[in-house]
């Protein structure tokens, strides 16, 4: 995935925000809020776990890369919804960029103190 799709989904997802709950699925996650946006989130992370433990045994990893779709999709609707998009998160990404996972994680952890 290119980081232009997700730039034009981030422009896409703000623009929800001024639409009518009755027609769009996006505006009425907005509405409903952040506990539902946050339970979507939930169950899409648990659908893609499942797709992933299936892929194991199938073979076919369709509705593995389905299902991380919507994960990914309902995570960027959390960012928008907290103000923020998925350039926080490439930038984010960007940092860690070369680094070790273990110094990445101790650097957390430097940080938390």
């Amino acid at each position: 995935m290119s980081n232009d799709i997700l730039l034009q989904l981030d422009k896409i997802l703000d623009a929800r925000k001024a639409d009518s709950p009755e027609t769009s699925y996006v505006a009425s996650l907005y509405e409903k809020g952040l506990d539902k946006i946050l339970k979507k989130v939930g169950e899409e992370a648990t659908e893609t776990v499942m797709a992933a433990k299936d892929a194991e045994y199938t073979k076919n990893n369709d509705n593995l890369v389905y299902e991380v779709t919507d994960l990914w999709f309902h995570t960027l609707i959390l960012l928008s919804h907290q103000g923020l998009s998925s350039t926080d998160i490439t930038n984010e990404l960007q940092k860690r960029f070369g680094l070790s996972g273990h110094e990445e994680k101790a650097n957390r952890s430097k940080n938390d103190s």
